[in-house]
Parts: C-alpha cells; sequence; structure tokens
C-alpha cells in the first residue's frame, strides 16, 4: 500500500490552509491577526485584532486613565465640590476625577451654581458656602489647563453657559453688587445733602437764612460775600439787648441757649 505524501506547510494542509492571510502554521493561520511571536510547536500564536487606542477610551500610557465621565484623555484628577444648606440640617457633595477638560468644567459649573442658591440655608452653612466655592477654583484652573479631550468611549460633557451667565449666579450677583454700591451711593448723599443739625454761631459770624424765620436753617458765610445776610452779636451785659430791627436766632444756634442777635447787614 503506498503511504500518503505529509501535508505541506503553507499549502494549506489538514490543519492550517494557507490563504490570503500569509503563511499558515500548524494551529492558526498568520497574517495581520497573529502574533509574530513563535510557540513551542513552531507555528504563531493567535492573538486576536490589536484595537487602536481610542476604541475604549485606554489611555497611552500604561497605568493612568482616562475621564471618569467619558474615557476621553488628557484628564486632570480632581475633587469637585458642592454644599445644600437646610436651615437646621445641610449636606456637602462632592465628585471625584479624572476629568477631560469639558467634563471638569460643566461639572464645576453645575456644582458652582447649585451651591450659589441652594447653600446659604443654615447658620454654617452661610460660612462652609463660600470656602467650597473658593475650593473649586483650584480644579477649574486644572481643567482649563488641558487641551480639548480626545479618544472617549462617549462624548464628553457640554460645559454650557460660563458661570457668570447662569441664572444662580445672577440672582447671588445682584444683592451683592446693590450692597457693594449703597456703601459709597450713602456716603455721596451724605456729603451732598449734608447735616441739618444746627451748629452754635459765635458773635461776629456772618450768616444766611435758607429758611423762613418759623423754621430758620442758618448757614455761616463769609462777611465779605453778597450772600451774607446778617452778623451774629451775642447779648452781654457789656453789648447789651439785641437793637430795634435785630432778628432773633433760634435756642439752638446758642451754646448755652440764650438767644443770639441778628443785625441785618443790608
Amino acid at each position: 500500500m503506498a503511504t500518503p505524501p505529509p501535508p505541506q506547510q503553507g499549502a494549506g494542509g489538514p490543519y492550517s490552509p494557507a490563504g490570503p492571510y500569509g503563511t499558515a502554521g500548524p494551529y492558526g493561520p498568520a497574517g495581520p491577526y497573529a502574533s509574530q511571536q513563535p510557540n513551542a510547536a513552531g507555528g504563531p500564536v493567535f492573538t486576536g485584532p490589536q484595537q487602536p487606542y481610542g476604541a475604549y477610551g485606554a489611555h497611552p500610557q500604561p497605568g493612568r486613565y482616562g475621564c471618569a465621565l467619558c474615557g476621553a484623555w488628557p484628564a486632570a484628577p480632581a475633587t469637585v465640590r458642592g454644599h445644600q444648606g437646610m436651615i437646621v440640617l445641610m449636606r456637602s457633595l462632592s465628585m471625584r476625577g479624572p476629568f477631560c477638560r469639558d467634563c471638569g468644567l460643566a461639572t464645576y459649573r453645575r456644582m458652582s451654581s447649585d451651591t450659589l442658591w441652594q447653600g446659604w440655608w443654615g447658620p454654617l452653612s452661610f460660612f462652609i458656602t463660600p470656602v467650597t466655592l473658593l475650593m473649586n477654583l483650584g480644579p477649574r484652573a486644572a481643567f482649563r489647563r488641558l487641551a480639548p479631550p480626545a479618544g472617549g468611549f462617549r462624548p464628553p460633557l457640554d460645559p454650557g453657559r460660563p458661570m457668570w451667565r447662569r441664572v444662580p449666579v445672577l440672582l447671588f450677583l445682584v444683592p451683592l453688587l446693590l450692597l457693594f454700591l449703597a456703601i459709597p451711593t450713602l456716603v455721596v448723599i451724605g456729603a451732598v445733602v449734608g447735616d441739618d443739625t444746627p451748629r452754635p454761631l459765635t458773635s461776629g459770624q456772618c450768616v444766611r437764612n435758607k429758611g423762613d424765620w418759623t423754621d430758620q436753617k442758618l448757614v455761616v458765610t463769609d462777611c465779605g460775600s453778597p450772600a451774607a445776610e446778617y452778623r451774629v452779636r451775642r447779648p452781654t451785659a457789656t453789648t447789651g439787648p439785641c437793637a430795634a430791627g435785630d432778628y432773633l436766632a433760634r435756642p439752638e444756634y446758642s451754646p448755652d441757649g440764650t438767644l443770639n442777635c441778628l443785625t441785618p447787614l443790608h
């Protein structure tokens, strides 16, 4: 009986037919889907297709990971915080990264804007809220330094509108701005209106009356000014009482309640 010839490697034997994928070994086809390192039997080891980076968000550097929300990179490790005050109770919130630039900014803006209108309602929360907002500035700066995200398993979050254009921020900033402007406004009004409290007059001063004689408003004026109307004279034992035609200043214009004489200058 004739013995059949042994199968030829690479020629399509019963265990590993050759074909369009290149040279065949005894356990699996060679080609772009096989490792080039032979196994103990001398054939190639099939390892499956090699996925390029980006299919599932694996970081190109071993031991590091992409964004926790979308898998994109580069990503920065950070913790974004929030606070809720509930009169008696309160709750502190946090989200830990790493985050890519867009997911990080979206998380920062959402939690910070919520804190601006939810965080003030409690005795301790009134002090914790500004501290929480200041702590979020560090992660925000880290996110803004990152390059645009790439290679995630899902699209990154939309950062949305900037903080200063969000309704909770405007509701917080408008009263704060009014309070900030109220102080200089009151100072200006006080300087313009002046103090209406009568000030004691001394003998020899010249004044003019901005009111009527039932509601005197005597203002000290330079005696050489045409606006000066009266000269103040304090009645004493030496100067005698007020002369005929003099007017009398009200008692609040005298340190001891004595009526001063107002002699007309014209």
